[in-house]
């Protein structure tokens, strides 16, 4: 989970404290804590983990791939459109 969170911010270009901001997560120890998300030294609970994943556009099943290709295809499918999503729901039937 805790790479997962630090590549998805990256991937989108925001810094920590930018991501902070986007999840509503400005208390006084957020930025400790956000730190400590991406270093998997703690796991956000889900609720934050919601904010997180709503601010990165990614879903929440993201931080819980156990691969990093699953994550990737999990970060790649959130950015079609749904008319592309249809495609490939079709071609896996």
């Amino acid at each position: 989970m805790s790479t997962c969170l630090k590549v998805a911010r990256i991937w989108v270009g925001l810094t920590q404290h930018e991501l902070r901001v986007l999840a509503g997560t400005e208390e006084y120890n957020a930025s400790a804590k956000l730190n400590q998300y991406e270093q998997g030294v703690h796991i956000p609970k889900f609720p934050r983990l919601k904010h997180l994943a709503k601010a990165l556009k990614v879903p929440i099943a993201y931080f819980y791939a156990e691969s990093n290709d699953l994550a990737d295809l999990l970060y790649a499918y959130e950015k079609l459109s749904s008319q592309s999503r249809r495609a490939i729901a079709k071609l896996i039937k």
